[in-house]
C-alpha cells in the first residue's frame, strides 16, 4: 500500500499540473476568436486563475501578459506599400516583446540556465532591432548597456 501511495504522489501531482497548464492554454487559445474586449476581460480572469502560486509566479504572469498585449498591439500596422518597412514595423515590436518577457524572467526566474538564455535573448534581440533600423535608414536609440542585470544579481 505504501508503494502505491508513493507512486500516486510521484505521478499525480505532475499530471495534475500538466492538466492545469493545458487547460489554461486551451482557454487562452479559445479567446482568439472573441472580440477584443471579451479577450481582455477573459485573459485577466484566466491569468488570475492560472497564475496562482508564489508571488514570483503571479508577478511574472502579470508582466508577461502586459508584454504580450503591448507586442500584439504594436505589431498591428497598416500596410505602407513597402514589404521591407512593413516587415520591420511588425518585427521590431515582436523583438521588443521578447526582450520584455526575458526581462521578466530575469526578475522572477531562478533557473541559471534559463536566466543566461534570457540574457542572450535580450542582447540578440536588441542587436536585431538595431540592424532592422539601420537597414531602413532609421535613427538608432541612444546607446545604453543591455538591460540583462537586475537587482537580484
Amino acid at each position: 500500500m505504501i508503494k502505491i501511495l508513493s507512486h500516486w504522489r510521484r505521478y499525480s501531482v505532475p499530471a495534475i499540473s500538466v492538466l492545469a497548464v493545458a487547460g489554461c492554454a486551451a482557454a487562452f487559445a479559445a479567446l482568439g476568436t472573441q472580440p477584443d474586449s471579451v479577450r481582455k476581460a477573459a485573459r485577466y480572469v484566466f491569468m488570475s486563475i492560472c497564475s496562482t502560486g508564489s508571488g514570483d509566479q503571479a508577478g511574472f504572469a502579470a508582466e508577461n501578459d502586459t508584454a504580450m498585449n503591448k507586442m500584439m498591439t504594436d505589431m498591428s500596422v497598416a500596410p505602407s506599400g513597402s514589404v521591407d518597412r512593413d516587415f520591420a514595423a511588425m518585427m521590431i515590436p515582436h523583438h521588443q516583446g521578447a526582450i520584455d518577457m526575458a526581462q521578466a524572467m530575469l526578475r522572477y526566474g531562478s533557473n541559471e540556465q534559463l536566466r543566461r538564455i534570457a540574457q542572450e535573448i535580450i542582447v540578440e534581440q536588441l542587436q536585431e532591432i538595431a540592424a532592422m533600423r539601420l537597414a531602413l535608414d532609421e535613427p538608432l536609440p541612444p546607446s545604453a548597456p543591455a538591460p540583462t542585470q537586475t537587482a537580484r544579481n
